[in-house]
């Protein structure tokens, strides 16, 4: 499949580095550079393209910015942030981004944001997502961005517009994000829906049980509900899981 990218960055080595790395290690083409907004502006006017890489800290429209207007085209491209800043993930992520990259940016780091931009399922002969610890959520704790691994998550809990992670270390975190979306990325790395308020990580379920007619399960000792809409899948997959050990 033909992918087409653009590179929008102020530092002319690290547009390069990136625009290289795309061209000869993922077989992108064409790939275009800009140095700021402006320029970004004339390329897209010529033509459209699958994903666009943003640096935060540009001349004119920032990278925030710049997103805001991306996601407002009638065909938005997939937007990935590359920046050496991480205290604008949480915007970044609120405006849609695919992913969110730290310079020096890996090889394998790239593959995967591409892959989630382009919609394209992970390579089953490649680790396992459980393994993957770049598998990272934004959370600010006190003023600053930490990136929470997803192995790290028990179970999600719905809370309006928000979402909290209750992780391993029996810590919780608040993100301004729609379960639904974190169950579209997180369903192919053993997360299911048990109910419309929680989304649990499979592997980290102790019980599953009825209590005169309600469901729940376990996890880290907590129980959790099971709504009707989803009893038969969850059963159906501890089944599974039970006969597979």
């Amino acid at each position: 499949m033909t992918v087409s990218a653009l590179v929008v960055d102020d530092e002319a080595p690290a547009r390069d580095e990136l625009s290289y790395l795309l061209r000869t290690a993922f077989s992108i083409t064409p790939v275009d550079g800009a140095q700021n907004s402006s320029d970004a502006f004339r390329y897209l006017q010529e033509r459209s393209y699958d994903v666009v890489f943003l640096d935060v800290r540009m001349p004119a429209l920032n990278g925030i910015e710049f997103g805001n207007v991306l996601r407002r085209f009638a065909a938005p491209p997939a937007i990935i942030f590359v920046t050496a800043y991480e205290e604008y993930a949480v915007r970044a992520f609120d405006l849609g981004a695919c992913d969110y990259l730290l310079k020096p940016v890996s090889r394998p780091r790239l593959g995967m944001a591409l892959g989630r931009a382009l919609g394209r399922p992970p390579d089953p002969r490649g680790p396992q997502a459980d393994d993957d610890p770049s598998a990272m959520i934004p959370v600010e704790v006190a003023g600053r961005t930490r990136f929470i691994p997803r192995d790290q998550v028990l179970w999600v809990e719905a809370e309006g517009d928000y979402v909290r992670l209750h992780t391993t270390d029996a810590s919780t975190h608040l993100v301004r994000m729609p379960i639904s979306h974190l169950e579209e990325r997180w369903a192919a790395f053993g997360f299911i829906r048990i109910h419309r308020g929680f989304l649990v990580s499979f592997r980290h379920i102790t019980e599953f049980s009825v209590t005169n007619g309600v469901h729940a399960v376990t996890v880290a000792g907590h129980s959790l509900p099971v709504s009707r809409r989803h009893v038969r899948d969850v059963r159906d997959r501890i089944l599974r899981a039970g006969r597979r050990n």
